[in-house]
């Protein structure tokens, strides 16, 4: 997945500095009862203390996030995870936040495909679509989370953000 991203941003010549419009400040729900494990696995390696001040900033994010503004639009608030224009926990993030940012495609049988415009920090609309299909890295995705929750008799749905993961067990 990383590869795949790493070569198509190549030929667009794009590379994410960070912007106003941060991906890190996008209302993401994440599915996944496996990828809710590898980002705590990540998280349990880090030192006490860092801890602590990522829950603290986790509790803020979600006491915080659902309130509606004057507009009656989500806030856009950073993910807690994010230090200094960048994610704490990268190796471990979750598959949205490691797709992000690129124009995409994703393809249901019997519908044409869902494309994906891009991030705005990556003026897409200027270039043409270079071909990113998404639909291998879901399907992948549904099969580990599967054999996931086969093995771990985890059955209920998941839909949380990842201040909500960072907090609940």
């Amino acid at each position: 997945m990383d590869v795949a991203w790493n070569r198509i941003a190549a030929l667009y010549q794009f590379q994410c500095t960070g912007c106003e419009d941060n991906c890190c400040k996008s209302l993401f729900f994440h599915h996944t009862h496996v990828e809710k494990a590898y980002l705590r696995h990540g998280f349990d390696q880090l030192e006490p203390g860092r801890k602590n001040d990522i829950l603290s900033r986790a509790e803020d994010y979600c006491q915080k996030a659902f309130i509606e503004n004057e507009t009656g639009k989500s806030r856009k608030l950073i993910c807690p995870l994010n230090e200094k224009g960048r994610c704490i926990l990268y190796p471990y993030r979750p598959m949205i936040c490691r797709l992000h940012g690129l124009p995409h495609e994703i393809r249901k049988p019997g519908l044409p495909p869902l494309m994906g415009k891009g991030c705005s920090a990556g003026q897409f609309h200027d270039k043409g679509y270079i071909p990113f299909d998404r639909t291998p890295f879901y399907q992948n995705m549904a099969r580990l989370e599967a054999d996931y929750r086969q093995k771990s008799q985890k059955n209920g749905k998941i839909r949380e953000t990842v201040a909500q993961m960072l907090l609940s067990s």
